[in-house]
């Protein structure tokens, strides 16, 4: 019923920036809460960000507090993560997610819809 395609991704220098999008399908979309998540060969998926339906409330893992941002253009069904100072350890398939709610927005299990996901590489 709902498609997310995220867009963005690429390979960058340690130290660099990278601005991920996601693009929702339907008419519905200023309702839902937009989150992101991440997963690296071996690794189990990590909570990156997650922003409430009107924009207001917004968290973050602890791994990308104060270098990532989360925001979001309703009128254009879009979700945006800023990524700025980017480690090596950032490197991974990023994904974009809708939650049933903000009530355990950390868990992968509370997100109903998935994006196919973009990569994201970051060099040493």
């Amino acid at each position: 019923q709902v498609q997310l395609v995220e867009s963005g991704g690429g390979l960058v220098q340690a130290g660099g920036s990278l601005r991920l999008s996601c693009a929702a399908s339907g008419r519905t979309f200023s309702t839902y809460n937009m989150g992101w998540f991440r997963q690296a060969p071996g690794k189990e998926r990590e909570f990156v960000a997650v922003i409430s339906y009107s924009g207001i409330v917004k968290y973050y893992g602890d791994s990308v507090k104060g270098r990532f941002t989360i925001s979001r253009d309703n009128a254009k069904n879009t979700v945006r993560l800023q990524m700025n100072s980017l480690k090596p350890e950032d490197t991974a398939v990023y994904y974009c997610a809708i939650p049933q709610t903000l009530n355990g927005y950390s868990l992968a299990r509370t997100y109903d819809y998935w994006g196919q996901g973009t990569q994201v590489t970051v060099s040493s």
